[in-house]
Formats: C-alpha cells, structure tokens, sequence
C-alpha cells in the first residue's frame, strides 16, 4: 500500500515546528501540495524551501497569528479562494496548571486559540472540499480528550471541547465525501515536551533527567514519541485508504493512555 497525494492540496496550520512541521513534509513526500500557516515568516520561509517536491508539487505559506482571532479570520479571506483538499487543525496547547486555579480569561484565550480558530479554517476550506466531494480534514488534539492530563487543566478542558466538536462536524460533513479524524499524540519529542519538563523540574527542584525517567515509566513503549509517528498517522488519513473513517481518534502514544 503506498499513499500517493499528487494533485491535492493540503494547508497544515502550526507547521513552522514540531509535529506539524513534521506533517508538512511527510505530505510533501507523499507529493501533497502544501500551504504552510504559521506565525514566524522567517521559518516558514526555510521550511517551504526545504518541502519534497520531486513530483512536481509547489509549496507556499500564509502568516497569521493564532493568538488573535482577527489575524487568522484575514488569512481565511485568502485561504477561502485556494483549493485546499486536506486541512490539518494544528497549533500549541495553553499553559500547565491545575484548572481551578486558572483565570477566566485563561479559559477564554484557549477556546479562541483552538476551537474558534478551527472552526474558522474548516469553513474557509469546507466549500471547495463540497464541490469536489473530497476532503480530509485532521485534528491534531492530546490523549487528554479520552483522559486528562495531570497539571493541565486548561488544556484538558478545552481539547475536549474540540474533540466533541470535531465528532459534530464529521456527521455534518459526511455526506459530502469529506471525513474529519482526531489525532491524539502523546508525549512526542518536540519543543514543548522540553518546555513541560523544565517548568516541571523548576517547579519541584529536581534535576530534569528525574522528571524524564518518571514519564518515560508512564509509557509502555518506554520512549517517547518522534514527530513523524502522528504525521505518517495524518498521512494515512489524508489520503484514499481512509475514505471510510471518519469521527474517531487515532491514538499515537506508544500505550500511555489507559483505556481503549
């Protein structure tokens, strides 16, 4: 089975790093067109240069910062006249700390971040997906959708909200041939795993290899993840091979989340 995507088009929001850079290039390399979106010009610049396009394809990138709804409501303005096929709703989680500590404008500030700017996107995209009947449209979330996440309240709160979302508009949207998957990724070696271990071993004054080997001890597998592991998962669901799974949530997390 080989996963080819010559001829569509996918735009992966949060691609200037980590898992969604990741996902950029496997799509490229399975001969995806790609949209880059992200906030920091300078990186989208380097990775679009460094995008697979050995079949042809062409790549580019849009700028909008997701912090501010009013940014990426602009960007949907250009992204709503471009044939986009594949959507991945990316970007980075709010802040750790325990829920009931959590100021109101805290909660506020992370629905607009991932649940009103997704909504925002799949609408700009949704109208050609409908004429083609065609469309893929993956959600990168957290396993905190099945079970929250120590220490994370906010996010726990909020991913279920898009998780709830998402299984909303896969019913909508399935007649029209477009599905709409979750990807929940477990502890992946990026920038903000590092983040989440610092500021955990600056908050309890202990070296940051103790906090690694106590995480590791949580996962089966006993590493952690690679960026690449979610984006072959995206890839997959990207392309014909998964036309008849929508609604659900792959799992990538090598056995850490305890339920099925």
């Amino acid at each position: 089975m080989q996963i080819q995507l010559k001829g569509r088009t996918a735009l992966v929001c949060g691609s200037s790093q980590g898992i969604g850079k990741a996902i950029a290039t496997q799509l490229a390399l399975s001969g995806a067109n790609i949209i880059l979106l992200a906030r920091n010009e300078e990186k989208l610049k380097t990775i679009c240069a460094e995008l697979d396009s050995q079949q042809g394809q062409t790549h580019q990138y849009l700028v909008a910062d997701f912090n501010d709804i009013h940014s990426v409501a602009n960007v949907c303005k250009q992204i709503e006249q471009m044939p986009i096929d594949i959507l991945i709703n990316n970007t980075g989680g709010p802040a750790a700390g325990p829920a009931i500590d959590a100021p109101i404008q805290q909660f506020l500030s992370a629905f607009e971040l991932h649940l009103i700017n997704n909504q925002q996107i799949t609408q700009a995209v949704v109208k050609h997906m409908k004429a083609n009947a065609f469309g893929r449209i993956i959600n990168i979330i957290s396993t905190s959708v099945k079970v929250p996440l120590h220490n994370l309240g906010v996010s726990n709160t909020i991913r279920g909200a898009v998780g709830n979302w998402s299984k909303t508009i896969a019913t909508e949207l399935a007649p029209f041939g477009i599905t709409v998957n979750n990807i929940l990724p477990g502890a992946t070696e990026t920038e903000r795993l590092g983040n989440i271990i610092n500021n955990k071993s600056s908050k309890l004054m202990v070296d940051s290899s103790q906090v690694t080997t106590e995480m590791l001890a949580e996962i089966p597998m006993g590493r952690f993840g690679k960026p690449e592991e979610p984006a072959y998962a995206a890839c997959f669901l990207s392309s014909e091979f998964a036309a008849y799974i929508t609604g659900t949530n792959i799992v990538v997390d090598g056995g850490r989340t305890p339920c099925l």
